[in-house]
C-alpha cells in the first residue's frame, strides 16, 4: 500500500505523540508502584510504639493543593520580600553614613598631599562613591534575602514549588525541572542556566537557558527594592514596607508568567516538541543546620555576588566619572549620549539617563542604580545618599513619575542578561547564535511591555 508523504509524517507524528504520552503514563505508574510496595513493606516490618501524625503528608495537603498551592507560594514570596525591604532599611542608611563619611577622610587625604583634581574626582568621586553605594544598598537586602531562600530551600519547601509549578510548564511545552533552574537564577542566572544541564531532552534544556533571564537574580532585587519604595512612596500616601513588598512579589509573578509564555511560543515556533514528563521526589521537610545555613547564604552567595558587584563597580564607576568629565561643546560626553538615547527611551516610560544605565550595567545587574545616579547629578559624581527617601527626591527632581519607576522595575525584570550570563550561555550552548537570541528576546519584551504600560498609562492622563 502506498502512502503519501504528507500522509506518513502526520501517522509518525501521531504515533510519536502515542508513544510519549504511553511513556509518561508507564513512568508515572511505575513510580506509583514503587512507592506503594514500599509502603506495604514498611508497614510490615517498621513497629512504632506510639502512632506519630505524618506532618509531612499534612503540610502537603495544604502546600501541594490545587486550591491554596499558589496563594500560599504568593504569600510566602511576599513575606520574605517584606521582611527584607524592612530589615535592609535601617543597617543600608548606617553604611551609607559610614562609607560616605569616610569619603570626606579620603578628600581631605587628596588635598593634603597636593593630588590633582582630575585623581581626586576619578579614584574619590567615581570609583570610591560607586563602590559605597553598590555596597551600603546591596549587601543589606543580601544578606537578609539569601538566608531566607535558603531557609526555605533547606526546609524542603523549593520541590514543594516545582510540583506545584510542573504542570504549568507541561502545558507551556516545557520540561518541569525548569522550575529548578529558575529557583536557581533568583540567586545568578548565569548558575540558573548551568542548572540547565539536569534537563536531559537538548530541546527543552535550551527552553529552559533562553528563558532563566525572566527570573530576576540577586543583582536586580536591590533595583526592584529601590524602584517599589520609590514608586509606591510617590503614589500613595502612607507607604509602608508591605506595599513595596506585594509591588515585588508581583513583578517577580510577572516574571513567572512571562517564563510561561516565552516558553510556550519557544515550543511551538523555533524549538517545536512534545515535552518529556519526568518523576518528582519530594523530600522530607526538614530542620535546617545553623551552620551550613550561614556558609551557603553567606559565604557562597551574599559575600560572593557582593564581591563580583565590587570588582564590576570600581571600573563602572570610574568610567562614568570620565564620561560626566569630557565636555563636547557645552555637553558632557554622558549628557550627549543620554540625550541621543532620550526620544526612544521616553516613547517606552523612562529616558536616555535610564538606558544608557542599563547599557553601562551590562557587566553586571548590580551597577545599574549606581550609574544612573552619578549620571544624574552634575560633575558626575555620586552624592550621598543615606536613604531611600533621598533617592526619591533625586529622582523626582531629575523628573521621575510614578510610571518611570514601573517601568524601571518591569525593564530591570525583563531587559538583556547580564554579561557574565551571556557568557555561560555562549559555553552551554556553543552556539552564538541562541547567545544573541537570549539577549535579544528579553530586550525586545522588555521594550514591548513598557511601551504598553507607558501607553496605556498616557492614555488615561
Amino acid at each position: 500500500m502506498n502512502i503519501d508523504n504528507g500522509k506518513q509524517q502526520l501517522i509518525l507524528g501521531e504515533a510519536a505523540k502515542i508513544r510519549q504520552g504511553l511513556s509518561g503514563k508507564l513512568r508515572d505508574q511505575i513510580a506509583t508502584t514503587v512507592y506503594q510496595e514500599v509502603e506495604e513493606i514498611t508497614q510490615q516490618v517498621v513497629t512504632k510504639e506510639r502512632p506519630q501524625k505524618d506532618w509531612d503528608r499534612l503540610f502537603d495537603r495544604w502546600v501541594t493543593s490545587k486550591l491554596l498551592g499558589y496563594p500560599l507560594m504568593l504569600a510566602l514570596l511576599s513575606l520574605v520580600f517584606w521582611l527584607t525591604i524592612t530589615g535592609a532599611n535601617y543597617p543600608s542608611a548606617w553604611l551609607a553614613k559610614m562609607f560616605f563619611g569616610f569619603q570626606e577622610v579620603l578628600s581631605g587625604w587628596f588635598r593634603s598631599v597636593g593630588s590633582p583634581e582630575w585623581l581626586h574626582g576619578f579614584l574619590v568621586l567615581g570609583v570610591y562613591r560607586s563602590l559605597a553605594w553598590v555596597v551600603s544598598v546591596m549587601l543589606p537586602p543580601m544578606a537578609i534575602f539569601f538566608p531566607l531562600f535558603t531557609f526555605l530551600e533547606d526546609l524542603g519547601y523549593l520541590p514543594r514549588v516545582a510540583f506545584n509549578m510542573d504542570r504549568l510548564f507541561k502545558k507551556a511545552g516545557a520540561h518541569g525541572k525548569q522550575v529548578l533552574t529558575m529557583c536557581m537564577g533568583f540567586g545568578c542566572n548565569a548558575a540558573g542556566v548551568i542548572a540547565c544541564r539536569i534537563i536531559e531532552s537538548p530541546r527543552e534544556k535550551l527552553i529552559a537557558i533562553l528563558t532563566n533571564n525572566f527570573v530576576p537574580c540577586n543583582g536586580r532585587f536591590p533595583t526592584l527594592f529601590a524602584m517599589a519604595a520609590v514608586f509606591m512612596g510617590a503614589l500613595v500616601v502612607g507607604y509602608n514596607s508591605a506595599m513595596g513588598a506585594f509591588l515585588v512579589a508581583g513583578i517577580v509573578l510577572l516574571g513567572i508568567i512571562i517564563t510561561l509564555l516565552v516558553s510556550w511560543g519557544l515550543s511551538k515556533t523555533l524549538l517545536k516538541g512534545e515535552p518529556s514528563n519526568f518523576t518528582l521526589e519530594l523530600p522530607s521537610y526538614r530542620v535546617p543546620k545553623v551552620g551550613s545555613l550561614i556558609i551557603r547564604s553567606v559565604l557562597d552567595r551574599t559575600l560572593f555576588v557582593l564581591m563580583r558587584a565590587v570588582i564590576v563597580a570600581a571600573p563602572a564607576g570610574g568610567i562614568v566619572w570620565i564620561m560626566a568629565n569630557i565636555g563636547i561643546g557645552d555637553q558632557s560626553l554622558l549628557a550627549h549620549i543620554a540625550g541621543f538615547l532620550d526620544g526612544f527611551g521616553r516613547l517606552i516610560g523612562l529616558d536616555g539617563y535610564i538606558l544608557l544605565a542599563f547599557l553601562l550595567g551590562l557587566p553586571a545587574n548590580e551597577i545599574v542604580v549606581p550609574i544612573l545616579i552619578m549620571s544624574y547629578l552634575a560633575g558626575g559624581s555620586l552624592m550621598e545618599l543615606d536613604s531611600l527617601a533621598a533617592l526619591q527626591r533625586l529622582l523626582l527632581d531629575n523628573g521621575w513619575t510614578p510610571l518611570t519607576a514601573l517601568n524601571m522595575m518591569l525593564f530591570s525584570l525583563l531587559h538583556f542578561p547580564c554579561a557574565t550570563t551571556l557568557l555561560t550561555i555562549r559555553k552551554e550552548t556553543k552556539s552564538t547564535k541562541w547567545t544573541l537570541l537570549a539577549a535579544i528576546i528579553p530586550t525586545v519584551i522588555a521594550i514591548v511591555v513598557c511601551f504598553l504600560v507607558a501607553t496605556v498609562a498616557r492614555l488615561w492622563g
